[in-house]
């Protein structure tokens, strides 16, 4: 066990509010640049740094890179989470922030293969690790500093904070991408003009910065410290939680990552080359999902306050299941209608179980080693769902040329969160927090 010096932190509402925003909006700029990236992937840089492949091996190519980011967040989840629960929530996020702004900036900057060659994807994968690295330690260190200032019976509200930052940031890059490339000349933006919204993040980070260094410490990690319960190795202690449980806890969050990343990335690509969408069409399509998605997580936050998060989650995961049987199909169609349909569906559907996902996950893990725990499951889950989700969906479809495949894979993962969340909530009270067990105590 080691200390470290303890934090006064102000616990009146204004300070709980201030830092809830605070939350909210750097986790918005750090999703900018993630899902920046990912529309990317499946507009442009196919073109920019694989010409040299058909179409369809490009665009499958381009989302690897994509899945690279995910690849590298759990070992940015395990560092930053180390350090969370060891010197402070507030001081990893402002590093975290600084690496997903810098990152994204450079790839902006980065010549594309008909003037480096294979350098090319090189750097751009390269640059895709440090912005995976920087987001493994965002998702789980602004849930905790929202949720621990919370009231008792505000946390799932707390906690969804930083959750609304997840379609925020893809409303924002959607709207940059589209504006951006309204604004130039035919051809000019798949050409450089692409570059500009990455570009645009140095300047978003110098804002997250100043709104991140006013924010307090978490109260949690204060009085652990003034307890001096500050763990030498916190992920060690939170694995002592079990296996069982936190396999169960990965389980339900898999089949909400993986539909998000479809209708959100993968349906860009799909839509265009297959389907013969117009592509801004489909980006205001998302983008409107993703409205819808923001603006009713603080309602599905409040219900899970009020009725408890068991139910809700449980009835969220059926209708998601349901509407993936349906959301391609209409699509296919070609019905710019139902098209809209099936997306404002999902705007309405994830963010159900979406909301509490991060204190159903925080809350498997007691305060000193919640930030490593955390962390643990959020990364891993984004890379068997949201990180694979685009790849094995564009190779499905490359594989039969239609979305049928696509269709039974999303279901068979819907199937598997909803049994794992049944079986963790039939197991556990609800929002119990399990007590790690002290080495020394059971060395004794």
């Amino acid at each position: 066990m080691s200390t470290t010096p303890s934090v006064s932190v102000p616990s009146d509402r204004r300070a709980r509010r201030r830092v809830a925003s605070a939350m909210l909006i750097g986790t918005t700029l750090e999703w900018y640049d993630f899902f920046l990236y990912g529309t990317a992937a499946a507009l442009i840089f196919n073109k920019q740094f694989f010409p040299a492949l058909s179409p369809a091996a490009g665009t499958l190519a381009a989302f690897s890179t994509f899945a690279v980011g995910f690849i590298a967040r759990p070992l940015g989840g395990l560092v930053f989470g180390h350090f969370g629960d060891r010197i402070g929530r507030r001081n990893t996020l402002i590093v975290s922030l600084l690496m997903m702004g810098i990152a994204s900036t450079l790839i902006g900057l980065v010549p594309n293969y008909a003037s480096i060659g294979v350098w090319a994807p090189v750097l751009l994968v390269l640059l895709r690790v440090v912005q995976g690295f920087g987001l493994g330690g965002e998702g789980a260190g602004a849930t905790l500093m929202s949720m621990e200032h919370a009231p008792a019976d505000k946390r799932n509200l707390y906690a969804g904070f930083p959750q609304m930052g997840t379609p925020a940031g893809l409303v924002l890059a959607n709207v940059v991408f589209l504006t951006t490339n309204a604004l130039m000349p035919s051809g000019a933006f798949d050409a450089w003009g692409w570059r500009i919204p990455f570009l645009f993040s140095a300047v978003l980070v110098v804002v997250g910065l100043v709104i991140r260094l006013h924010v307090e410490e978490s109260p949690s990690f204060s009085n652990v410290v003034s307890h001096q319960r500050v763990e030498t190795f916190p992920l060690r202690e939170a694995l002592r939680v079990g296996v069982g449980r936190m396999t169960l806890t990965l389980g339900l969050m898999i089949a909400n990552s993986a539909v998000a990343y479809v209708f959100m990335v993968f349906t860009l690509s799909y839509g265009t080359k297959q389907l013969d969408y117009d592509r801004s069409f489909l980006i205001g399509c998302v983008s409107v999902a993703a409205v819808i998605w923001f603006a009713t997580i603080p309602f599905w936050t409040g219900v899970a306050d009020r009725s408890g998060r068991r139910t809700m989650f449980l009835g969220g995961s059926v209708a998601l299941l349901i509407w993936c049987l349906v959301f391609l199909p209409m699509l296919g169609t070609g019905s710019s209608v139902l098209t809209v349909i099936a997306f404002l569906g999902m705007g309405v559907i994830v963010p159900v179980t979406h909301s509490v996902q991060g204190a159903i996950i925080a809350d498997t893990f007691p305060a000193p080693v919640r930030y490593s725990g955390t962390s643990l499951i959020l990364q891993i889950g984004a890379i068997l769902g949201g990180g694979l989700a685009p790849i094995i969906s564009s190779a499905l479809v490359g594989e039969s040329g239609g979305s049928a495949g696509v269709t039974i894979y999303l279901v068979i993962v819907c199937v598997l969160s909803l049994a794992c969340a049944a079986v963790l909530f039939a197991r556990v009270p609800e929002e119990n927090v399990v007590p790690v067990p002290r080495a020394d105590s059971a060395a004794a």
